[in-house]
């Protein structure tokens, strides 16, 4: 680690994980002290479209309070 916190990934770790310049990571502390990395390389908006449409639409009042 540098002195202002920045980190080097080697060259096969970043390969394998399809990193590039300017793309992000996240580190996440598990109970046990593993330590995982993982790469933020897709957007929110990439997720569009990967549920299925409802069967039939629903009124926000039924959301917030389920229909009651």
């Amino acid at each position: 680690m540098t002195s202002k916190d920045q980190i080097t990934i080697p060259v096969g770790i970043r390969k394998s994980l399809g990193l590039e310049a300017g793309d992000r990571v996240v580190f996440t502390q598990l109970v046990d002290g593993t330590v995982v990395m993982r790469a933020k390389t897709r957007s929110v908006t990439a997720l569009a479209g990967r549920l299925p449409k409802p069967s039939r639409k629903v009124r926000v009042e039924d959301m917030r309070y389920g229909g009651r």
